[in-house]
């Protein structure tokens, strides 16, 4: 089974698409990553997926249309630029780009429309795959545990994305673990927008910056880190709660660094207190050293740095997986990890036409 994962997150640095096979057997499943791309947002989108949570409705939904049409451009040339036939491909499996996420309200919203992107490509579409989950009573995430265990058990003994959030997978008396630990990249990428710049290449100007002690108490001291999991974070939290902490009261080498800091400390006091000896480490924050000098400041087990097609892709290879399933009529969620009442095969199916 051939599958294209597509990756949008919260950070805005792109669209993930990864080329996956998959061989199910009896007690194994194999994958391999055949081609893999990072496509860049046009200007356009970019700049409406920024400010997506203050669309109107009738916007957001002309929005969702636009993008389901931009990802299957981008999918389109993919298929292109890797002599791929779309015979081949069995589905394309989309997270979709998270605008709205209130699982406490009952609902999740990650935009792409499936429909759109199963008409232009003519490949089925597999999306939607976090509503099922709310909707049993579940968090909707984190979603890819499942396959940290299934496709990479044997790495480490715990699974750490570093994203626009960070969140980790475990197994704590064999029962799958895992939930959202704090804010990671996308306060920082936002804090570099403000002059021009997309991201802080490797966290150097955060460790150039002095770490302010005042402001890391107020950011350690947030609610969210004295509940215990099943628990995520969405956007709508980190503006209210997070963000305006970082004030002009501070430089921002200095802002920077403190966040760094309480980013180490929120990582590696949940990987200390579970007694985790090694953890596997992905997502953009993997490329960021001087996070990962702190980490190690407050964290003595051993972090695993991949190679760069697993620190890039894996979440797109793992929504590839989530897809597989869902067409093999398999669980998705793992009720342990999102709260959901039960394990179901989540997503919607758009057939292509």
């Amino acid at each position: 089974m051939e599958i294209l994962g597509l990756m949008s997150g919260t950070s805005l640095d792109g669209v993930d698409i990864a080329h996956v096979s998959f061989e199910f057997q009896a007690e194994t499943i194999e994958y391999e990553l055949l081609h893999y791309h990072t496509f860049s947002y046009p200007d356009s989108v970019l700049e409406k997926l920024q400010h997506a949570t203050q669309l109107s409705a009738e916007e957001l939904l002309l929005f969702d249309k636009e993008l389901g049409v931009c990802f299957a451009e981008m999918t389109l040339d993919f298929l292109d630029t890797n002599n791929l036939s779309k015979s081949q491909i069995s589905a394309i499996a989309s997270h979709g780009h998270t605008v709205y996420h209130q699982p406490h309200l009952g609902f999740t919203l990650q935009i792409g429309c499936g429909s759109t992107i199963a008409y232009h490509t003519g490949i089925d579409v597999v999306n939607d795959f976090r509503s099922l989950d709310v909707i049993a009573g579940g968090q909707g995430a984190p979603l890819v545990p499942i396959g940290d265990f299934h496709l990479f058990g044997d790495k480490a003994d715990a699974f750490l994305n570093l994203g626009g959030f960070s969140n980790i997978s475990f197994k704590k008396n064999e029962i799958i673990q895992a939930f959202d630990i704090s804010p990671a990249n996308l306060p920082s990428n936002l804090l570099m927008q403000t002059i021009g710049k997309t991201y802080d290449d490797g966290g150097e100007l955060a460790k150039s910056g002095t770490m302010n002690e005042a402001l890391l108490q107020q950011l350690n001291a947030l609610l969210f880190y004295a509940k215990v999991a099943p628990k995520s974070l969405g956007i709508e939290w980190l503006n209210e709660e997070y963000m305006p902490l970082l004030t002009t009261d501070y430089t921002l080498a200095d802002i920077l660094c403190t966040h760094t800091e309480h980013v180490a400390i929120q990582v590696s006091k949940i990987l200390n207190e579970e007694q985790l000896t090694s953890v596997f480490i992905t997502g953009g924050g993997a490329k960021n050293s001087f996070f990962l000098e702190r980490l190690q400041v407050h964290y003595s087990g051993k972090c695993i740095i991949p190679v760069k097609q697993l620190i890039d892709f894996k979440e797109a290879i793992v929504f590839a997986f989530l897809g597989a399933r869902h067409l093999r009529g398999e669980s998705t969620n793992v009720p342990s990890v999102t709260g959901a009442s039960k394990e179901l095969c989540t997503g919607a199916y758009h057939r292509a036409q």
